[in-house]
């Protein structure tokens, strides 16, 4: 009888110990998968990555010498999955290049894939052969090294390949990367400079992954396919750290062929400073910034009255960069920027005029009729000498792929009209790349001070290579 008084004894502490136990395995289970939700719903658990900047190799402070390798890599962009991508010194996009007006720069690229490249310096004003246009084709296992003097203010630019045929696929695995052109004006001296703390590089990219993780190059008859993942610095779901401060981005959209239209979560304003040449006269008040492949600009966002913990940096709907924000509202006011006041590109008596009629069908484009051909010179110029070019972009028949931008290589130009139209406040700084959408006209106002043989094109990497491209000789 004892021992049965026991047994039920045992039997209840067990029971009432298993009970507990499975309390406790619930409320872990319970808790894990509270968590798991958590993070599914945000999703943005990491860190955004920033370009490194690469080391000047010359001492000196009036020169500056980098080395550039041009690779294969393996690159996670989720689920732990590895993929094989390109880089310039790393396995995807490459170092921020940062050089001086008036500085002496000389950089060695290095081939270390088994196919030709060469690197375009898009924006950066500089004699044709040291552009790094198609003409300046680096073997594989070969290098180039160009040199020339920084001759232009303040830009975001940026470098990427420009060889025939490789264009494309080379840019979407990963050879990309941002130039910072630094001068001593006023106005860079007041804007937040301190990289990774205030002034951070945006480079948004749209693409196609498979299941295995690994980069799908698709395209078809029309073009390339619209990406399904957005990268933002080769990142997928990004947050970004910052303080309630004033806070500079330097956008570029690094896509293929995709128009990109940004804006906050909050429906709040920023202030856009600059276009692809450099500082603008004023600053512009935006909601929303749109960017066509190629295009830049910087924008100042000021989160010192913002209240919530986070704001999204959204790509039309979608939910691209999360920016967290750490300490109290200040509510200090803006402070205020000095404006630079660039020269207009001055315009003689009867300018000569010319015009350029971009018409793609389907993949495949011409300019003014003309399917590029590297050994045809399109169009003669004299050096330093202004001229008017309107551009259009022509209504197609069935497979017309919508509007083009318009880019020029070795030298910016300014936007005079567009649709017979002032151009938009937006569009009237430097630019090296424009958007024409399909049916209108732009007018821009151009001069060359750099001689040698350049290209203008699509800048639809797509229609670039399949023909949507043509070359000007600037001659002395």
């Amino acid at each position: 009888m004892e021992r049965t008084k026991k047994n039920k004894t045992i039997i209840v502490i067990m029971a009432v110990l298993l009970v507990s136990l499975i309390g406790i395995w619930l409320s872990v289970v319970f808790n894990m998968s509270a968590d798991k939700s958590i993070v599914r719903s945000n999703g943005f658990a990491t860190a955004l990555k920033l370009p490194p900047l690469l080391e000047d190799e010359d001492p000196d402070p009036s020169v500056a010498r980098y080395t550039l390798n041009a690779q294969y890599g393996e690159t996670i962009f989720m689920k732990n999955l590895s993929a094989p991508t390109m880089g310039y010194n790393g396995s995807y996009l490459g170092p921020i290049l940062r050089m001086k007006q008036g500085e002496k720069v000389s950089i060695q690229v290095n081939n270390s894939l088994d196919e030709e490249t060469t690197v375009h310096w898009h924006g950066l004003v500089v004699p044709g052969e040291q552009d790094g246009g198609p003409h300046q084709v680096i073997e594989p296992g070969e290098s180039w090294m160009p040199s020339f003097t920084v001759v232009q203010p303040a830009a975001t630019l940026w470098y990427h390949p420009h060889a025939l045929r490789t264009t494309a696929t080379q840019v979407y695995y990963g050879l990309a990367g941002l130039i910072y052109v630094e001068d001593e004006s006023q106005t860079s001296k007041s804007l937040p400079n301190e990289y990774g703390v205030n002034d951070f590089p945006l480079i948004v990219q749209d693409r196609n992954f498979n299941s295995d993780g690994s980069i799908s190059y698709r395209r078809d008859m029309m073009g390339i396919l619209p990406g399904n993942t957005v990268l933002v610095n080769g990142t997928v779901k990004p947050y970004l750290e910052l303080k309630r401060e004033e806070v500079r981005f330097r956008v570029l959209n690094g896509s293929n062929s995709e128009n990109f239209v940004f804006r906050l979560s909050d429906g709040s304003s920023f202030r856009q400073i600059a276009t692809d040449g450099g500082f603008m006269r004023e600053p512009v008040i935006l909601e929303k910034l749109t960017l066509s492949p190629g295009e830049r600009a910087e924008v100042l966002v000021d989160f010192r009255k913002v209240d919530a913990e986070t704001v999204n940096l959204l790509l039309g709907n979608t939910l691209i960069l999360k920016l967290r924000l750490a300490g109290k509202p200040l509510g200090e006011a803006r402070e205020t920027i000095p404006q630079p006041d660039p020269a207009d590109i001055p315009v003689g008596a009867n300018p000569r005029e010319r015009v350029f009629i971009m018409e793609s069908m389907g993949i495949n484009g011409t300019i003014n009729g003309k399917s590029f051909d590297q050994h045809r010179i399109d169009e003669e110029i004299g050096l330093n000498e202004t001229e008017i070019w309107t551009i259009y972009s022509r209504r197609g028949m069935m497979m017309q792929s919508g509007g083009h931008p318009f880019h020029v290589h070795g030298t910016q130009f300014q936007v005079i009209s567009r649709n017979g139209k002032e151009p938009p406040k937006e569009e009237r700084g430097f630019k090296d790349t424009v958007f024409v959408d399909e049916g209108e006209e732009v007018r821009i106002k151009i001069r060359f001070t750099q001689p040698g043989v350049f290209m203008y094109h699509c800048h639809i990497l797509e229609h670039e290579e399949n023909g949507m491209m043509g070359q000007i000789k600037v001659i002395p």
